[in-house]
């Protein structure tokens, strides 16, 4: 007679389910996961894919806590900072959705917005910074890439307020504004513009784009990003997702460009190497403002907007912008001469208006030259945060 097989139990694991600006995902406090993921490696990356539902073949992560998007498919541990002046320390992992692979090398921006309310709650701020009413500044050091990120929470009554009238396109609901600044969001690691140049001729084969040379300006601030020019690429710039997502071919295209400008950008050495690292760098298309009709059928005038931009993350195109993108733009907008810069009228400003499939973002960013270098201070831009669950998720013991 043979044995019946023992199934063990669910783990249970401390967890908070919150929307940051146009993305959400599963917050941990670090201290809360089981000891084997509170270190980097396979079983912390295990865990996180099991939470989330991945790898998932159908692409609809419906085992888990996923929402088979790269805005849903996301992960955030926090714990209490290592480094002078910071209250706490943010991780960020962008889970794939059908490929067993956790990508760390680079931030969210829209969730940075939702990490200062996160550690609040969680106790992880010292009581001192918070006033019983007003604003907590919440002074967020962000691992993946080592940048300081100030989070501007509101606090109502001695707790974190989230309700508000604050409007984001790209989520359904006011709510209270979170203003995030990005410190000296540039890559600490090189140069601002890593080839030297504000525009490239980036080469990628013929058989991808015809005659192979695209104008590319390659930068590296909030996140390694390649802009490239709609019309470049047969677009207006005002497309909406399914113009571009339900196309196979343009989505090979948009890889293939975003292949070839991380080994440009010396961010990988081959191109092989892309597959393994899908979150950074994002390509987008820029263009000159046209009227447009947004995802939500809210018409957007080319005169509120200075130039129209739409990115991809994840191998598809964004339903919104991603924040860091966001800060990309701002910045490259901010620098006379970079195709950003050239779509919005090529004049000095430090604040740039951009439309997106959903609609509007506003982001500031304030650029000066020293010693033949750009350098950018900080980006600041509004988003909005807030709790969806909270309590545990779950999952098989075997996930560790």
């Amino acid at each position: 007679m043979t044995s019946k097989k023992v199934y063990l139990p669910q783990i249970k694991v401390p967890a908070t389910y919150m929307r940051g600006g146009t993305s959400k995902g599963v917050f941990f406090n670090l201290t809360d996961l089981p000891d084997s993921a509170q270190t980097a490696g396979s079983a912390r990356d295990a865990l996180l894919l099991r939470v989330i539902g991945s790898p998932d073949p159908y692409g609809k992560q419906t085992d888990g806590m996923g929402g088979a998007t790269s805005s849903t498919s996301k992960t955030v541990i926090v714990a209490k900072s290592e480094m002078a002046d910071h209250d706490v320390d943010y991780l960020f992992g962008q889970v794939a959705i059908d490929k067993p692979f956790v990508d760390w090398s680079g931030n969210c921006g829209n969730l940075s917005a939702a990490v200062g309310s996160f550690a609040i709650a969680s106790g992880l701020v010292d009581a001192s910074r918070i006033p019983e009413n007003g604003i907590a500044v919440v002074r967020i050091w962000q691992k993946n890439i080592g940048k300081t990120i100030i989070a501007h929470v509101p606090i109502t009554n001695g707790e974190v307020q989230e309700t508000g009238d604050f409007e984001l396109d790209g989520v359904t609901f006011p709510a209270a504004e979170v203003q995030v600044e990005f410190m000296d969001p540039a890559d600490g690691e090189g140069a601002m513009f890593p080839t030297g140049n504000l525009v490239d001729d980036l080469v990628v084969p013929t058989d991808v784009v015809a005659g192979g040379v695209l104008n590319a300006t390659m930068i590296n601030a909030g996140i390694p990003t390649v802009f490239i020019n709609a019309k470049d690429l047969g677009y207006t710039g005002a497309e909406l997702q399914e113009a571009i997502n339900g196309d196979e071919k343009a989505l090979a295209m948009f890889e293939s460009i975003r292949a070839h400008g991380a080994v440009k950008m010396g961010l990988i050495k081959h191109i092989d190497e892309a597959a393994g690292r899908q979150h950074t760098p994002k390509v987008a298309i820029v263009a000159e403002p046209v009227d447009y009709i947004s995802s939500s059928g809210k018409p957007i005038s080319a005169d509120e907007i200075d130039l129209n931009v739409r990115a991809l993350s994840m191998g598809k195109l964004h339903h919104a912008m991603m924040g860091t993108a966001a800060v990309a733009i701002g910045t490259a907008a901010a620098i006379p001469g970079t195709l950003v810069s050239l779509a919005a009228g090529n004049v000095e400003r430090e604040s740039v208006h951009f439309g997106h499939p959903s609609g509007t973002l506003r982001v500031g960013a304030q650029a000066s030259k020293l010693d033949g270098e750009w350098k950018v201070n900080k980006a600041v831009m509004s988003r909005s945060a807030r709790v969806l669950m909270e309590g545990w998720v779950r999952v098989p013991p075997d996930s560790l």
